[in-house]
C-alpha cells in the first residue's frame, strides 16, 4: 500500500513539473507581429498656409456734418438702404454770439448803404432829365444802386446761416442738411436726435453722424508671418473660413502685400487685402472674423498616401508593400506635393497595393486576426 501511494505521488510531481514547463515555454514565446496595410488613394492635394483677419467692405466712408450744431432728424438706421445725395441727418445751429453780432451790424450796414444809394441814384436821374449831367453819371449811379442791393441780399443770407445754418437763396444745399456721399449701407448710426455734433476742423475730426458702405465689394483683410510671406504673390486663391458661418468656404484672390511688416507680439507680420468673390447664398456682414487658407499649389485627382507610411534610406524615400499575406518588399518612390498630411505619389506604386505601415504604436496587436486594410 506504501508503495502505491509513493508511485501515485512521483506520478502527481511529474505532472506538475511538466506542467509548469509548458506553460512557461508557451509564456516565454512572443506571438508574432501582424502589420496594419494601408493602400494608395486618388485624391486633391493643397498645399496652404493661414492668415488671420476680418472681412470689411473695401469703402467705408464716414458721414460728418459741415457745421456744428444739435441733432434735430435722423432718418436713417442701420441695415438701411441709401443712395449718393440721401439724406442722413438734419443739424440745428446754435448761433455763435460774435458771429451773430458781426451778421447783424452787415446787415444794418447794408441798409445804410443801400438808402444813400437810392437817394443819389433818383437825384442823379433827376439832373440828367434836366440834362445838367451827363449819361455816364446817371449809369454809374444805377451801377453804385445795384452793387448796395446785392450786398443787403447777400448780408441778410449771412445771417440767416449764422441764425440757421441755412437761408431761402440756399435752402436745398444747407450746410444743416447731412447727406449721404455714397451708396451702400448704413453700418451704424453713432448718434442719436438731440446729441450735439461737431464740425471736421483742422483741431479735430469731426463727429460721425454714419458710416456707409457697399457691402457688394467685401475684402479680406489679414496678416501672415513672414515665414510664409516670401511663399505667397498676387493673384493667389483664398479660402476663407468665417466664424459666423463654418459651413460655408468663400473664395478671394490676393490682391495686395504689405511691402513692410509690423511687429506684433515679438513677431513680424505683414498685411494682405483679397477681394471676395460675389457671394449669391451667403449673408456677408461687415467685420466678420476669418480664417484664410492661401493655396501654395495644388494637385488635383492624383495618387497619394498618408505621409507617415514613408520611410528613407537617406534622402529617398520608400515604402514596404505586401507582396504575401505579412511579406513586404521594398519599393523605392518619387513623391511631389505634401499638405503635411497626406503626399503625392508620382511613381513605385499602383492602386490597389497595400503598404505596411512601419509605425509599431499602430500595428495590430497580437495575432492574425489583427490584419485589415484601411
Amino acid at each position: 500500500m506504501k508503495r502505491v501511494l509513493g508511485i501515485l505521488v512521483l506520478v502527481l510531481f511529474a505532472v506538475a513539473v511538466l506542467g509548469t514547463g509548458v506553460f512557461l515555454l508557451k509564456k516565454s514565446r512572443k506571438a508574432p507581429v501582424v502589420y496594419q496595410t494601408s493602400t494608395p488613394e486618388r485624391a486633391t492635394i493643397v498645399k496652404k498656409t493661414v492668415a488671420t483677419g476680418s472681412v470689411v467692405p473695401r469703402k467705408e466712408v464716414a458721414i460728418k456734418p459741415m457745421i456744428s450744431g444739435i441733432v434735430e432728424e435722423l432718418p436713417v438706421e442701420p441695415g438701411q438702404r441709401v443712395v449718393a445725395g440721401q439724406l442722413i441727418a438734419k443739424v440745428r445751429v446754435i448761433p455763435n454770439m460774435v458771429q451773430l453780432s458781426g451778421a447783424e451790424s452787415r446787415v444794418n450796414k447794408a441798409g445804410i448803404a443801400l438808402a444813400d444809394a437810392e437817394r443819389e441814384l433818383e437825384r442823379r436821374r433827376r439832373l440828367f432829365a434836366e440834362g445838367t449831367i451827363p449819361e455816364a453819371e446817371r449809369d454809374s449811379a444805377e451801377i453804385a444802386w445795384r452793387q448796395a442791393t446785392e450786398e443787403l441780399a447777400a448780408a441778410r443770407d449771412n445771417l440767416d446761416i449764422v441764425r440757421k445754418g441755412t437761408s431761402a437763396r440756399v435752402a436745398s444745399s444747407s450746410t444743416t442738411l447731412v447727406r449721404s456721399t455714397i451708396g451702400g449701407t448704413v453700418l451704424e448710426v453713432p448718434v442719436e436726435v438731440g446729441n450735439s455734433v461737431i464740425e471736421a476742423n483742422n483741431f479735430n475730426d469731426g463727429t460721425t453722424i454714419a458710416s456707409v458702405a457697399d457691402l457688394g465689394d467685401m475684402i479680406f483683410e489679414g496678416r501672415v508671418d513672414e515665414s510664409e510671406v516670401g511663399k505667397i504673390r498676387e493673384g493667389m486663391e483664398l479660402l476663407l473660413t468665417v466664424g459666423a458661418v463654418p459651413d460655408q468656404k468663400l473664395r478671394a484672390t490676393l490682391e495686395r502685400i504689405a511691402p513692410k511688416g509690423v511687429e506684433e507680439e515679438g513677431a513680424i507680420q505683414f498685411e494682405i487685402r483679397a477681394a471676395l468673390a460675389p457671394q449669391d447664398d451667403v449673408a456677408i456682414r461687415a467685420n466678420y472674423s476669418a480664417n484664410a487658407d492661401i493655396v501654395l499649389d495644388k494637385r488635383e485627382d492624383v495618387l497619394a498616401i498618408d505621409e507617415g507610411l514613408l520611410q528613407f534610406d537617406g534622402e529617398r524615400p520608400y515604402v514596404e508593400v505586401e507582396v504575401a499575406p505579412q511579406v513586404f518588399e521594398r519599393r523605392d518612390l518619387e513623391v511631389g506635393l505634401s499638405d503635411g498630411l497626406k503626399i503625392e505619389v508620382v511613381s513605385g506604386l499602383a492602386e490597389g497595393e497595400k503598404i505596411k505601415n512601419p509605425n509599431p504604436d499602430l500595428a495590430g496587436g497580437r495575432g492574425a486576426g489583427a490584419a485589415r486594410g484601411r
